[in-house]
């Protein structure tokens, strides 16, 4: 099993930060890509950002300049630097991630719980 955790969440002024992790654990033999996804009251989940395994990077365009997507193999952790926050960034971010439980199986997706993110003033 499973499982991803996210954290770091919480209300914040528009023009302020947010930094946000996420914490793979279980049966993991490898991790190879990994992203952030949002979804606001009454809207699709979308994309913000995904990372591969070996660093490269992609931001949806509304984030590009103002997030940061990294990650540490070695803690199974991903993390989601988050500046110059709008209100409409508000929403629940959810961590992804494909995931290989043995040498001998395919890769599985997964996702954490979710945190709430809430920029207004």
């Amino acid at each position: 099993q499973v499982q991803l955790v996210e954290s770091g969440g919480g209300l914040v002024q528009p023009g302020g930060s947010l930094r946000l992790s996420c914490a793979a654990s279980g049966s993991i033999f490898r991790i190879n890509t990994m992203g952030w996804y949002r979804q606001a009251p009454g809207k699709q989940r979308e994309l913000v950002a995904v990372i591969t395994s070996g660093g490269s990077t992609s931001y949806a365009d509304p984030v590009k300049g103002r997030f940061t997507i990294s990650r540490d193999n070695a803690k199974n952790t991903m993390y989601l630097q988050m500046n110059s926050l709008k209100p409409e960034d508000t929403a629940v971010y959810y961590c992804n991630a494909d995931v290989q439980i043995t040498a001998n199986r395919g890769y599985r997706s997964y996702w954490g719980q979710g945190t709430q993110v809430t920029v207004s003033s």
